[in-house]
């Protein structure tokens, strides 16, 4: 995923960005957060579609986790425009740290994307541009993902606009389904379905398991068992993301599954110890029946894998995902926001979710192209695009602190309620409400 909370590398360590931007949001106000101009300074500007292709040389960063999108989409961007794109990719573990010093230095590139999850940190710093009337004067701005236009919503405001997404996907392997003689046209349906199949399968045993999960990853925890909770109903934070629900009945329905899994054995091995560095690694290998994956890793299954794609399922039905990924915007100090503007306009458009982002077998960032002639060859393709229109991406200022950090609040969470007896959940929630609080 691209984001922090999926697979191409999730959270092992908490960066301090976050308090240079706190820092550097009087210096970013003091020196504009974007009015804008013709001339392109700040975001405001005309409300133009297209923006200003003049042959100028704009900056960008990105993080690692996001490499092989952002390549892609640069490269197709500079053959076709008289602009160009310098892109610099960023560690990932060292991208916040590197925003929040350069917001400080007023330094920051023309444009730069963030992991969702972490948006709200510089929306609320003043690092981004105003993009409402370039993003609503767009003529499919309604079928933009919105999970992510929400996330870079602050006080009525638009700042950014989608960039990579990756969805949480039911993987399940019709190989291992057809020996258990279980239905592999018939994915579950309920979390009741899910443990089903997943023991049926498990009872196959010669080394294979009913499922997996990244057991010691807060960030692959969120990722896949918070659908679960939103497909029953329920909101694992209140909206303004100070305070968390993850004690409530549905909640703990979810918990008692994955303990039931450890308790019985059902789980492959490694789950309690997994950190998220190998936790997508262990359904390629064929002897998984059926867990929560990240969507683009399938793209990197082995072509001689039958497997299938399914919504996660909620405990009594529903379905649900987290929609990760990276947003991007144009920074509130970049002099060149109408010629930025015109990449990210051009980002959505039909040629590059098309045959830039569809055809890398990547989720598109728009609804009313789920279906397109790369995805139509790929049932599979078309069932996970079509998940982004009611997909959530959570929003917290401290999310990162609560729910990434390794030794935050939410692991401790997830680990007694899984590994445990269950019974600190009402009292681990206290502790995530305090860090979301903070």
């Amino acid at each position: 995923m691209g984001s922090t909370t999926g697979p191409r590398g999730p959270v092992r360590r908490l960066t301090t960005g976050a308090v240079a931007l706190l820092a550097a949001a009087s210096l970013l106000t003091a020196c504009g957060s974007g009015n804008g101009d013709s001339d392109g300074g700040g975001g405001g500007g005309a409300a133009d579609a297209k923006g200003v292709d003049d042959g100028t040389t704009l900056t960008m960063w990105t993080r690692a986790a996001t490499r092989p999108q952002s390549e892609a989409l640069v490269e197709a961007y500079n053959a076709a425009h008289k602009n160009k794109i310098k892109l610099t990719v960023v560690p990932t573990d060292d991208y916040q740290a590197k925003v929040g010093a350069a917001a400080g230095s007023r330094d920051l590139p023309d444009l730069f994307a963030s992991d969702v999850v972490f948006v709200p940190n510089y929306t609320t710093s003043g690092l981004f541009a105003d993009l409402t009337e370039r993003v609503d004067a767009l003529p499919f701005a309604a079928d933009l993902a919105q999970s992510h236009i929400k996330a870079g919503t602050y006080e009525g405001k638009k700042y950014v606009v989608p960039h990579t997404l990756d969805l949480s996907v039911l993987f399940y392997n019709k190989d291992l389904y057809r020996k258990a003689k279980l239905d592999p046209a018939e994915p579950p349906t309920t979390l009741s379905e899910w443990d089903r199949q997943a023991r049926a399968v498990d009872a196959l045993g010669g080394g294979v398991d009913g499922t997996f999960f990244g057991g010691n990853c807060g960030g692959c925890g969120v990722f896949t068992w918070w659908p679960s909770i939103w497909a029953g109903g329920e909101e694992v934070l209140n909206k303004e993301g100070t305070e968390a629900n993850l004690d409530s009945a549905t909640a703990k329905k979810v918990y008692d599954t994955y303990r039931g899994w450890v308790k019985d054995d059902i789980v492959a091995p490694g789950a309690r110890d997994e950190t998220g560095t190998t936790w997508t690694g262990v359904f390629p290998k064929g002897k998984v029946g059926v867990m929560p994956m990240p969507s683009t890793t399938l793209g990197l299954m082995p072509k001689n894998l039958d497997l299938g794609v399914a919504p996660i399922p909620g405990p009594d039905g529903g379905s649900s995902t987290f929609v990760g990924g990276d947003a991007i915007g144009i920074s509130a100090t970049s002099g060149s926001a109408d010629q930025a503007w015109n990449f990210l306009a051009w980002s959505l458009g039909d040629e590059a979710q098309v045959d830039v982002v569809a055809a890398h077998k990547d989720v598109v960032a728009r609804t009313d192209l789920a279906s397109n002639k790369y995805s139509a060859a790929d049932p599979r393709l078309v069932a996970i695009n079509k998940l982004v229109a009611n997909g959530r991406t959570p929003y917290a200022l401290k999310f990162g602190q609560t729910f990434n950090d390794p030794n935050g609040p939410w692991l401790s969470l997830m680990r007694d309620a899984v590994f445990g007896d269950g019974t600190s959940v009402d009292k681990d929630n206290k502790a995530v409400t305090a860090s979301l609080a903070d």
